[in-house]
């Protein structure tokens, strides 16, 4: 059996330049017959970079964030092609990109790649023109989340004051977390790799999220889990709470490679507040107590995502 495992990290062309030398070479020298001379330019020491690897930590593909506010090299080996590789870096730097508050990302797509970039939301826009001998297209997608439609009249509109939520460490996003539980009326959903161990199960976290889900009629917390296995191996503390409180906390599991691979991990309050990591097996983070827009759209890709989930079958045996 293939193994199709892989995973996100983010690179500096400090210190993993052959790494990111090495997929680049194998796809645009070697595949593509771009000279060498062309692939390496001064933005490399000035960009964020990303790299995937496989389960033994080989880079397989690559992509970077330019100071110019573009993403580029996005490269994947040949033979993992296919398997969501590109999908999972494209949309890591792209929550990377919104994190780092650019109003849209720009992109110079080879002309065959297109339909892979369209997928993502990206338009196409100016003439086709021609870089080392291959046709490509400038693309861009919009970034800044539109602000949703006001409040019937006679609806409650309260909220938080906006604050700027940020975590650079595991005592930061716990805090940050805390406090978009506290704010909370009567929900929160989450979208995590293995229940955000370190995270989720700290102690002030877990009575948090008990209290909001004892709250009375309308509490509701759901967890789109992407590796409930691995939580179920460790004994996330979480599982059992939710095996208390089964009609309140509700897990499903992402089936589609795109979902699974998503490389980003939020927590959503429902007075429009947020907290994105855009790596979700890291801590650093940004958010707001208050961003209905910017809320809004991660709640709609989650609800997309619950929608095309199945329940934590792997849980069945605790009853959930």
């Amino acid at each position: 059996m293939i193994d199709d495992a892989f995973f996100l990290e983010p690179a500096s062309w400090e210190i993993d330049q052959a790494d990111l030398r090495a997929v680049r070479m194998a796809v645009f020298v070697v595949e593509q017959a771009i000279p060498e001379s062309d692939e390496w330019d001064a933005l490399d020491a000035r960009s964020q970079h990303l790299l995937a690897r496989d389960a033994t930590g080989h880079a397989i593909g690559c992509g970077r964030l330019t100071p110019e506010r573009t993403i580029g090299r996005m490269a994947v080996l040949r033979e993992w092609r296919g398997r969501g590789v590109g999908e999972a870096l494209l949309r890591s730097l792209i929550e990377q990109a919104r994190a780092l508050g650019w109003p849209e990302a720009v992109l110079h797509a080879q002309v065959q790649a297109i339909p892979f970039y369209a997928r993502q939301g990206f338009t196409p826009f100016g003439e086709v023109y021609d870089e080392c001998g291959i046709p490509h297209q400038r693309m861009r997608l919009t970034l800044t989340a539109p602000e949703p439609p006001p409040a019937q009249r006679g609806v409650a509109t309260a909220r938080p004051a906006a604050r700027a939520l940020e975590a650079s460490s595991r005592a930061e996003a716990i805090a940050a977390v805390l406090t978009l539980l506290g704010d909370a009326r009567h929900a929160m959903a989450f979208y995590t790799r293995e229940l955000d161990p370190g995270l989720l199960d700290a102690d002030p976290i877990l009575e948090a999220l008990r209290e909001l889900a004892l709250r009375g009629r309308g509490a509701e917390l759901r967890l789109l889990v992407q590796d409930p296995l691995g939580a179920l191996r460790d004994g996330h503390r979480l599982i059992a709470l939710a095996q208390r409180l089964p009609s309140v906390i509700r897990l499903r599991v992402p089936v589609e490679d795109s979902d699974r691979q998503y490389a980003a991990a939020f927590a959503l309050n429902d007075v429009g507040g947020y907290l994105l990591r855009p790596l979700g097996n890291r801590y650093e983070g940004q958010g707001s107590t208050c961003d209905p827009g910017r809320q809004a759209q991660l709640l709609r890709y989650f609800e997309q995502v619950w929608e095309r989930s199945q329940p934590a079958a792997a849980l069945r045996p605790l009853e959930l």
